[in-house]
């Protein structure tokens, strides 16, 4: 059972911390020295432009903010931690977040080849969500203390840089065992075990993920995946909350409006770039997803604050 004082112990002190380190950085995203660990701050509620969000632990600190994967709604609280172990479209809505209480967050990259390392000494657990046989590629927990406790230890790295080569790949380590034994087990030990359908629909995304503007031809995605296309359409979407075209669409549309907003792209322009051959087709398809057709969207979130930065 998580010890709530202990929890709330924990927050103060990661807030404390990413508070110090980000202040005179500013809002947004900062990586930092020690590797894969990203913080993040906003000091007003906006709406993330959208990315493609990599494998990761994301764990919220203070504030309060909503995910948005197909028609999933995903809200974290303090507390709480997320976990993508695909790479999925996402935008997200920052509800609570102020100058006086910004919106702190932290992210550790997720690394696979260390997942599957762990297998043999991380118990598997039974799946407890899942959708078709295969459990999804988001899922969202309450914080175990002592994940937690091995988040913060990371963070004080900072203190003594000189130790980050030595510690920080023992304390990533940890992390990822505690991962593997905890409420999202199930998840992360498909994705790692060899030939499991949730690593094999895994490696297709990535493969749709860097050649997204190429036509989808969902028998060949199935055959590299080796299954057949019903089970594979079952699995994908059960995995993601898309069917592969779902996907896919969402990938061009995604990147179309950051480059609309963040270089300025022309809409026609943009829906080429991203493997559109019918402007018209694509203002149908981004006022679908969006609300709104591209012109207006992106002049709403210029006037808003939306701001094109990692969803999660």
């Amino acid at each position: 059972m998580t010890d709530p004082f202990t929890v709330t112990a924990a927050l103060r002190a990661m807030a404390f911390d990413i508070a110090r380190y980000t202040t005179d950085r500013g809002d947004g995203l900062h990586d930092t020295a020690v590797p894969g660990l990203t913080y993040a701050r906003q000091s007003a509620p906006h709406h993330a432009v959208g990315s493609i969000a990599d494998p990761l632990l994301a764990i919220m600190v203070q504030g309060r903010k909503e995910i948005v994967l197909g028609e999933e709604v995903y809200a974290p609280a303090p507390g709480q931690h997320l976990v993508i172990t695909v790479d999925l479209p996402v935008a997200a809505y920052l509800t609570h977040a102020s100058p006086q209480a910004p919106y702190l967050g932290i992210k550790i990259a997720l690394d696979r080849a260390l997942l599957c390392d762990l297998l043999a000494v991380a118990p598997p657990r039974e799946a407890t969500a899942s959708r078709g046989g295969s459990p999804l590629g988001i899922a969202l927990s309450p914080a175990d203390p002592r994940l937690l406790d091995a988040v913060h230890r990371l963070m004080r790295l900072h203190e003594t840089p000189r130790d980050i080569p030595a510690l920080a790949p023992l304390i990533l380590r940890e992390i990822h065992y505690r991962l593997l034994t905890g409420d999202q087990a199930a998840v992360l030990h498909q994705v790692a075990a060899g030939g499991s359908a949730v690593q094999r629909i895994a490696g297709v995304i990535r493969h749709l993920r860097a050649d997204f503007i190429r036509p989808v031809d969902v028998r060949e995605l199935a055959h590299a995946a080796h299954m057949s296309p019903s089970a594979f359409h079952q699995h994908f979407k059960s995995v993601t909350s898309l069917s592969p075209l779902q996907y896919v669409k969402q990938l061009r549309l995604v990147e179309a409006r950051r480059l609309m907003l963040a270089d300025g792209v022309r809409a026609e322009r943009a829906a080429f770039a991203v493997g559109y051959e019918s402007a018209s087709q694509f203002s149908r398809e981004y006022g679908r997803l969006f609300g709104a057709p591209p012109i207006s969207d992106v002049g709403r979130l210029r006037r808003t604050g939306g701001v094109a930065v990692d969803a999660v």
